[in-house]
């Protein structure tokens, strides 16, 4: 999987887990904010090293991810 524009890994830095462009900050955790409620703003204003294209690349990625998900059947 290609990573959107605004994502990289890189194996020195939160152990090779996808990061937001130039920080340190895990896709997860944005995905995990937005999950719980905040809003892009609010995002936005926790971590003002962010730019609105890191959360729109963090919402490609988990888009990307669940298209790519296989899906076991209950057994």
């Amino acid at each position: 999987m290609r990573f959107p524009e605004w994502i990289e890994s890189r194996s020195g830095v939160m152990m090779g887990k996808p990061c937001l462009k130039g920080t340190r900050i895990p896709v997860y955790l944005v995905l995990e904010k937005l999950a719980a409620g905040e809003t892009r703003d609010d995002v936005l204003r926790a971590y003002p090293q962010l730019r609105s294209e890191h959360i729109t690349a963090s919402l490609q990625y988990a888009a990307q991810l669940a298209a790519e998900e296989v899906v076991l059947a209950d057994q």
